[in-house]
């Protein structure tokens, strides 16, 4: 009997000393929980060059992307690249799956729907059509077939001129970009309406013959949006950019992939 006791005894001191060593942390523990970075998710079109794109080796590369890269490094948090469908952005923010949306994203008229950086970028809204067209001013358009990106910034600047629209042939929208200028290039439409940075990018890039029409849609600026009310991580990414544009940084950046400086904070 006793010695049933004494084995009892044992037994119950081996598995609280294993208890104790599955609940107590170890020194390792500590350090690999204190040396996790916090994680900076930017939501963008992979398919909006030069600002975002997938280059040739696969990887996502871009203006803008590059910029996210660098802010991260600075704010010592772990970048997080999420591709999104662009008529999604609202909800990928809502839902907190991205943490801000930086790919060419115009501020203009959507002011009071973001918590915005300031403007790092000007961009105008333009006409692209094929070279030899005949296509040379808006008036030109009428009865021809133009497309639009779904919930653009130039489907939201044609939204402002219904006359114009009402002229149009057929008035299309596309996913994105690349399939509207290869319906361009096919002869699918006569015109594409998008953001002259990225127009004068993919004509140089494709060498394809295409124009930008001299009369722009609307002026615009980008800026980096968050989720409504999200000023703490605005602030971050604000301070880093104005520090990016003291020390010289967002020129080097500009000039890497526009061989100007297109930037326009502290300017």
């Amino acid at each position: 009997m006793k010695k049933m006791i004494y084995a009892l005894l044992i037994v119950a001191m081996v598995l609280t000393l294993g208890a104790c060593a599955k609940t107590t942390p170890t020194e390792d523990t500590y350090e690999q929980d204190t040396t996790e970075k916090e994680t900076f998710v930017v939501g963008f079109d992979q398919d909006f060059p030069p600002m975002g794109f997938v280059a040739d080796d696969g990887e996502f590369t871009g203006f803008d992307l590059e910029l996210a890269a660098i802010v991260a490094e600075r704010l010592d948090k772990e970048l997080v690249l999420q591709p999104i469908a662009w008529d999604s952005k609202d909800m990928e923010l809502e839902s907190k799956n991205i943490d801000c949306v930086w790919n060419g994203f115009t501020i203009n008229g959507r002011e009071e729907t973001y918590t915005w950086t300031d403007a790092y970028m000007a961009n105008n809204q333009v006409f692209v059509v094929k070279e030899g067209s005949g296509i040379e001013t808006l008036a030109d358009l009428t009865d021809k077939a133009v497309v639009v990106q779904a919930d653009s910034s130039a489907e939201a600047a044609l939204g402002e001129v219904e006359d114009l629209v009402a002229t149009f042939g057929d008035y299309l929208k596309a996913a994105d970009y690349n399939m509207a200028l290869m319906d361009l290039e096919s002869g699918a439409v006569d015109a594409v309406v998008m953001d002259e940075i990225v127009a004068r990018y993919q004509i140089e890039k494709r060498g394809s013959a295409f124009v930008v029409l001299e009369e722009a849609l609307a002026a615009e600026s980008y800026g980096v949006g968050f989720l409504l009310g999200n000023e703490s991580l605005r602030d971050q990414v604000q301070e880093a950019l104005e520090d990016m544009a003291a020390d010289g940084t967002l020129e080097t950046v500009s000039m890497k992939w526009f061989g100007e400086d297109v930037t326009t904070i502290g300017k």
